[in-house]
């Protein structure tokens, strides 16, 4: 099971995710933190590069989370052989139309 050891704050809402396969990938997940529970991240840069990996996933300060699956795959984890993740993502949720990500 594929899953994150640290994290990097790139500029907007890029991360630059370390697998435990030893792969570095970059990820943007501006789509993905919307709603009344992200809006301390959205509306306070400063709270977004407060990320972290706790248990294998990226986390804020409020008990605020993604899933791990997500974030490396924007989807969940293929089953048998898929190849990696791709290196670099924007990341959103399926059922959601897409936006343009700030880089």
């Amino acid at each position: 099971m594929l899953r994150i050891r640290s994290v990097q704050v790139l500029d907007g809402y890029w991360l630059r995710l370390a697998l435990s396969d030893g792969k570095s990938i970059d990820r943007n997940v501006g789509a993905l933190i919307r709603g009344p529970v992200f809006e301390d991240l959205r509306s306070d840069y400063a709270q977004f590069r407060r990320a972290r990996v706790e248990h294998g996933t990226v986390v804020w300060p409020g008990d605020l989370d993604l899933d791990p699956d997500v974030l490396i795959w924007n989807g969940p984890a293929p089953r048998g052989d898929a190849g990696p993740p791709p290196d670099r993502l924007v990341v959103d949720h399926p059922t959601w139309p897409r936006q343009e990500a700030a880089s």
